[in-house]
């Protein structure tokens, strides 16, 4: 597949290498995180309410910061298990009246338990690039464009790190966040693949270009059928719109290559999941072959 027809992918890749400045611009479409500060949290901490809820996030490993419980709570094998896992991992455990619960999950339906979950310390986008360089491996990067489903998002997570990915890109604004929901889908993905948040996606896929990395768009009315996508093994940037809208405009503009994955007649679309876990599958299937 060639760009303009004439230029062999191998060729522009080298040349593409030879321009870029190795690392991705920290003060461009990065968000309030910088290359020297690492992580930051993202704002203030998240509840988790109800006894389902709480044991299932327990359950999940999802981080938290405390359990509290209602006083003269009527126990039964959920608050059990809850109090249990939460002892057994140090977490601290509070006691509070049922309108203090009230006041501090925002009236949710929280049944006498309540997690305090801390905020997401999300990564700068240069880091994901930074985490590959320092592996030796060409980058697998997966970046979300109009996912606001948390649960798509720690799906995707989930894939990126079961097919040698190096981090996922959200946007700040109008995208799904990596939530105590998103965590538990992730079945403990997220403990190891870092997220990153930009503030800008078009930017951050431009400065990624820049860094020498191509951009490739996963879209129903792509051009290209993913499995001939001979851009597979260079350093990669996979771009997954939203089921309904697909990839915005300027997204779509900034892509190397907009691709389809090939499906039955009757089938219009996959979340964005789906749709991730098949593009990272078939790029790992290309590398390692």
């Amino acid at each position: 597949m060639c760009r303009s027809g004439t230029t062999p992918v191998r060729v522009r890749w080298e040349d593409r290498r030879r321009r870029a400045p190795g690392r991705v611009s920290a003060d461009r479409g990065a968000g309030a995180a910088t290359r020297s500060g690492g992580r930051r949290p993202s704002g203030t901490a998240e509840w988790v309410a109800g006894r389902n809820a709480v044991v299932e996030a327990l359950r999940a490993g999802v981080p938290v910061k405390a359990l509290y419980v209602a006083s003269r709570i009527d126990s039964d094998d959920r608050v059990r298990e809850a109090l249990k896992a939460a002892a057994d991992r140090g977490v601290p455990l509070l006691e509070g009246s049922k309108a203090e619960l009230d006041r501090m999950t925002g009236q949710a339906l929280h049944q006498g338990l309540a997690l305090q979950v801390p905020a997401y310390a999300y990564a700068h986008p240069g880091d994901l690039v930074t985490a590959a360089d320092d592996a030796g491996q060409a980058a697998l990067i997966v970046a979300l464009d109009g996912v606001t489903d948390p649960r798509n998002l720690g799906a995707v997570v989930r894939s990126v790190g079961a097919f040698g990915g190096h981090g996922v890109v959200v946007p700040e604004r109008r995208a799904a966040g990596m939530t105590a929901a998103a965590w538990k889908v992730s079945a403990g993905a997220a403990a190891r693949v870092p997220v990153a948040r930009a503030a800008n996606l078009t930017r951050a896929l431009t400065d990624y270009k820049a860094a020498g990395l191509f951009v490739v768009g996963r879209d129903a009315g792509g051009d290209v059928a993913l499995p001939e996508l001979e851009l597979a093994t260079e350093p990669l940037v996979v771009v997954v719109g939203s089921e309904g809208r697909g990839l915005s405009r300027l997204v779509r503009e900034a892509c190397d290559a907009v691709v389809s994955i090939p499906m039955a007649g009757g089938t219009e679309s996959l979340n964005a999941g789906v749709a991730a876990g098949v593009a990272l599958y078939e790029v790992a299937r290309r590398r390692a072959g």
